[in-house]
């Protein structure tokens, strides 16, 4: 494999796109939007001078990585050459579906067509195209560069070739590929929504405060952040997205979303991407500042 298209220039997208180029990988990074391409790469730029700032990487390895990114606003001329496609766009159904169906169209027969979907069943996308034995997801973790695990989730059709390439291509970006079946949430999301969700529970019924919750997690479970800064990291209208997903999926009580999680993410308050959510992220993006209302 020597040419990858991503598909969406947000946080994962560009942090993908990073990986991939930075282990010699010819890129083509898709947007619909061109601003959203150039803020993309403004992004990897940024993390990219953060590595070398710290030393782990040179001028020449940076330069490279940024010349083996090349966008585009269309998918049709992104995936020409497509070896492997990712896509990583947001965390809605539709609209994965609707990719899926057109990759499959225009995509060279032979290409791989992954998912970084982190809830959708890959056999449910894997259904849209005549070749559900090509699709595969592929989970990365959030920020992409830096963190090891890639969930690699096989659909009910997905090949063990597929599989095989897959676990070996994330080993050569110096990840940790685990193999996992096709269920909602996988592994990853499965066990660590409920656990958000029953932080944000813990708030709803007063038990104690948005810093006394994460301070208890931090401090007694050795958790390098918070339930609810992570919510917040991770953005609280992907934790209800992927929470309706389990409960639908299952069709658990158990992963029902809590109603504060609910109302917060049609009020608008998603966490650092909004500028509010537990916290308030107006004068950083460190949570220092419990949002007001929880004050």
């Amino acid at each position: 494999m020597k040419n990858i298209a991503v598909i969406g220039a947000g946080t994962m997208g560009n942090g993908i796109a990073h990986t991939f180029a930075q282990f010699g990988y010819q890129v083509q990074l898709i947007d619909i939007s061109e601003e959203g391409l150039k803020k993309g790469l403004a992004t990897i730029e940024k993390n990219l001078d953060r590595m070398l700032t710290k030393g782990k990487i040179s001028e020449e390895e940076k330069q490279a990585t940024l010349n083996n990114i090349t966008t585009y606003t269309q998918v049709e001329e992104g995936v020409k050459q497509a070896d492997l496609v990712v896509e990583a766009a947001t965390e809605n159904e539709t609209i994965k579906l609707e990719i899926f169906k057109t990759l499959d169209k225009v995509c060279p027969k032979n290409t791989i067509l992954a998912s970084n979907t982190s809830s959708i069943p890959i056999t449910k996308i894997a259904a849209v195209t005549q070749r559900p034995e090509q699709v595969i997801g592929m989970h990365f973790m959030n920020p992409v560069p830096i963190m090891k695990l890639v969930e690699v989730i096989r659909g009910y059709n997905t090949s063990n070739e597929t599989t095989t390439l897959v676990m070996e291509l994330s080993e050569k970006l110096n990840k940790v590929p685990v193999e996992v079946n096709d269920y909602p949430g996988f592994v990853a999301n499965r066990i660590l929504m409920p656990m958000l969700n029953e932080a944000i529970e813990t708030l709803y019924n007063n038990v104690a405060g948005v810093k006394e919750i994460d301070t208890v997690m931090k401090l007694g479970m050795a958790h390098p952040m918070g339930p609810l800064q992570l919510a917040d990291f991770i953005g609280l209208d992907v934790c209800l997205s992927i929470l309706e997903v389990m409960y639908d999926g299952f069709k658990n009580p158990k992963y029902a979303p809590c109603p504060l999680l609910v109302n917060m993410v049609r009020a608008g308050k998603l966490g650092v991407k909004s500028g509010e959510g537990f916290y308030n992220y107006t004068n950083t993006k460190k949570a220092e500042e419990v949002a007001k209302q929880f004050a």
